[in-house]
């Protein structure tokens, strides 16, 4: 049952047909792993806690620079110099006190990854590198958790869920990596689509439909033109060919 401050807290949400204090309880009672903590991290992580999801576990082996805060907005210049995951926590704990943190300040590679996602009701791919995101998506898919990506580029942006065992991944949709380049980016897009993962964490734990599986949602801020992609489940992808 919500509190009396729960219910004040969360009154514009649980007013929402869709989601209601049943919907806010799941919210409470799940955990959501995000992997990465750069743009797209800080604006998900961010509004994941203001939303009430009860557990969120941050995975992030990168320290605080001066170049991430045009667009990592949940760290402070006092901050450069410091854990990524150390800082955001501390943020994250003033914004909703509510909220437990797991903090795993590692990156995640193919001996760890399943061990660090364990908890996890949905996972968020807020990675920066290919290499790293094929890792995540191969083991969301054996752990049969759902994958929510992100990227951005520029002024460009996309988002996808991957629900194991129904539809396609990430590595039916890009087989093969791009080269590992350090990307420029105007510090909005990483906002407006880790809200976009946000969101799809959201609607998942609480049980809200459609999510962007099978369709990747592609955002244009050069001409605000957003579209959405149909993409299909490869029967031999390496990843999720065998899942059924």
């Amino acid at each position: 049952m919500l509190s009396d401050r729960q219910r004040e807290r969360y009154a514009r949400q649980t007013a929402m047909s869709c989601l209601g204090d049943e919907g806010q309880e799941k919210l409470l009672d799940g955990t959501a792993a995000i992997v990465g903590l750069g743009g797209l991290g800080s604006a998900a992580s961010m509004y994941l806690a203001a939303a009430g999801v009860g557990h969120l576990v941050l995975v992030d082996d990168d320290m605080v620079e001066l170049s991430n805060l045009n667009r990592q907005v949940i760290y402070r210049e006092a901050d450069i110099g410091q854990p990524k995951v150390e800082r955001a926590a501390d943020t994250l704990t003033r914004l909703n006190p509510d909220v437990a943190l797991t903090c795993h300040c590692e990156h995640i590679h193919e001996d760890n990854a399943a061990e660090l996602l364990a908890d996890a009701d949905v996972v968020l791919d807020c990675l920066d590198s290919f290499a790293a995101r094929y890792v995540l998506n191969d083991a969301a898919i054996a752990l049969r958790c759902p994958l929510v990506h992100g990227a951005v580029s520029e002024m460009h942006g996309q988002a996808m869920t991957v629900m194991p065992g129904g539809s396609a991944c990430l590595r039916c949709v890009f087989p093969r990596a791009p080269p590992e380049r350090q990307t420029p980016v105007l510090g909005s897009i990483a906002g407006t689509i880790g809200t976009v993962q946000a969101s799809e964490a959201v609607k998942y734990l609480v049980g809200i439909t459609p999510l962007l599986t099978d369709m990747l949602f592609v955002y244009d801020a050069g001409c605000h033109d957003a579209d959405h992609i149909r993409v299909e489940r490869k029967t031999d992808c390496p990843a999720c060919g065998g899942q059924g």
